[in-house]
């Protein structure tokens, strides 16, 4: 049984333990990626690609679906992607405080691509993101906007 934490419990949490994650890279058939100006911490301000936290007692393909569908309104299948790999990602600040040793976060990132063919099924809810765009790879790797974290998802190829 799933069962979120309460935000004190979660705290202790994020300043802890890494905490796992699934990053989905959202790519048109005209090649450009789908991403969100974060309004959240950490990364906040930034474009980021959509993602979320894997909860306790949820298997990676649940926590894919109810990721893809809280993050993009269309819930995917992992079946339907592609995996890129494992990254860390390390903040400085959480949700809970800003530059603080304890209150630091910690994300070990499952990344997956996911190639779609029409744009105009997507329909994120902007609870983490108050926008989204269409970007291309040159605008992602040129821009300081988004996050280096986001622009590690497309070296090597």
């Amino acid at each position: 049984m799933l069962r979120l934490l309460e935000q004190s419990v979660f705290s202790q949490v994020v300043a802890s333990t890494p905490l796992i994650s699934i990053d989905l890279i959202l790519k048109s058939a005209v090649n450009e990626v789908l991403l969100g100006k974060r309004i959240n911490k950490p990364a906040q301000g930034f474009w980021f690609v959509p993602g979320g936290r894997v909860f306790k007692n949820e298997t990676l393909d649940d926590a894919f679906i109810r990721i893809s569908h809280d993050e993009l309104g269309f819930a995917f299948n992992k079946s339907d992607a592609h995996f890129l790999g494992v990254y860390e990602h390390f903040y400085d600040d959480s949700q809970f405080g800003e530059l603080q040793s304890d209150r630091s976060t910690h994300y070990v990132v499952i990344a997956y691509l996911i190639n779609i063919s029409i744009k105009n099924e997507i329909s994120p809810p902007k609870d983490q993101h108050n926008q989204y765009a269409w970007w291309s790879l040159t605008n992602i790797e040129n821009s300081r906007d988004v996050h280096r974290f986001t622009k590690d998802y497309f070296k090597n190829g």
